[in-house]
C-alpha cells in the first residue's frame, strides 16, 4: 500500500482509533509477505503456499490462472493494522482502479491511453500474489521489494516462466511491460495510474471510516494526497477529503489530517 507521509506537529484529533470490538480479531499474515532480508525467493514462497507448486513452464495458461486466485483472497496489509480483517483484497483494489481509469475526466482521456491504463491498473500489484502487500511498517529496503516482485514477474511472465509456451510468450511479455512501465512511472500513462493508486486508497479509507461509524480514524492515509501528481486527479482526491470532512463533521467530531481538504 501507499505510504502515509508523516503528519504536521499541529495535527490532532479527537477521535480514537482504537476499532470497535468486533473488528479485534487477530490477522495472520500470508507466509510470503515478510520474511527476513535474504531468505526470500520464488521458491520459498512457492513452498509456503497450501496447494503443490505450479509445474515448471507449462503449455498451458492454467497454472497461471489458478496461482492468479491468490490476489482475491490475499488482504491489502495496510488496513490490517487497524485490526480491519473483512477488508480489500488485492484484486479488490486493482479492480475498481481499473474501473477509475475508465472514468477519466475528459482532459486526462484525451491525451492518455486509456485502455492501456486500464490494462496497467489491473497487472500492477500482480507480483503481491507471492511477495505478500508489503508495507513501510515492514521494513523491508525498497531494493529488496523490487527484487522480490521482478523475481515474481518473471516467474509468472518471462520467457522460463508460467505463460512463456502460452501463446509464444507474446501475452506474458505484454504484462511483464506493463508492470515494468508502471514501477519505472516515467510514461504520462503510468503516472496516472500511480495517481489512480492512490486516489483508490483515499475512497476505501473513507468507506472504512464510515462503516464503522466514526469510531475509527484512518486519516494517517490521506497524507497520500499529497503526492499526486495531475492537476485533474488533485481536484478528484480533494473531492473525497471533502466528502471526509462532511462526514466527521456531521458527527460533531474532528479526525486526523481534515486541513488537507484546503490544502
Amino acid at each position: 500500500m501507499s505510504t502515509p507521509l508523516s503528519p504536521p506537529d499541529n495535527a490532532t484529533s479527537n477521535v480514537s482509533s482504537e476499532p470497535n470490538d468486533h473488528l479485534n480479531a487477530d490477522f495472520s499474515a500470508p507466509p510470503t509477505a515478510v520474511p527476513q532480508e535474504g531468505q526470500w525467493s520464488v521458491q520459498s514462497a512457492l513452498a509456503n503456499l497450501p496447494n503443490p507448486p505450479p509445474p515448471s513452464n507449462p503449455t498451458s495458461s492454467l497454472p497461471f490462472l489458478h496461482l492468479l486466485e491468490r490476489l482475491k483472497t490475499t488482504k491489502r496489509e495496510g488496513w490490517c493494522r487497524f485490526h480491519i480483517t473483512t477488508g480489500e483484497s488485492i484484486s479488490d483494489h486493482m479492480y475498481r482502479m481499473s474501473i477509475i481509469t475508465m472514468l477519466a475526466p475528459r482532459s486526462l482521456s484525451a491525451r492518455l491511453d486509456i485502455p492501456h491504463c486500464t490494462k496497467m491498473a489491473l497487472v500492477h500489484d500482480m507480483a503481491e500474489l507471492l511477495v505478500g502487500d508489503i508495507t513501510p511498517v515492514d521494513k523491508v529496503p525498497k531494493a529488496e521489494k523490487r527484487r522480490r516482485e521482478a523475481d515474481t514477474m518473471a516467474f509468472l511472465c518471462g520467457a522460463e516462466g508460467l505463460l512463456g509456451k502460452w501463446g509464444k510468450g507474446v501475452q506474458g511479455k505484454g504484462i511483464q511491460a506493463l508492470f515494468e512501465e508502471y514501477e519505472e512511472s516515467k510514461t504520462p500513462e503510468s503516472v496516472f495510474v500511480h495517481d489512480v493508486d492512490k486516489m483508490e486508497l483515499l475512497l476505501q479509507m473513507v468507506e472504512y471510516e464510515k462503516r464503522e461509524e466514526g469510531k475509527l480514524d484512518l486519516g494517517e492515509f490521506s497524507w497520500v494526497a499529497q503526492n499526486v501528481v495531475l492537476e485533474e486527479m488533485k481536484e478528484w482526491c480533494q473531492e473525497i477529503l471533502k466528502e471526509r470532512s462532511e462526514f466527521w463533521k456531521g458527527l460533531g467530531k474532528t479526525a486526523s489530517f481534515l486541513d488537507m481538504t484546503t490544502s
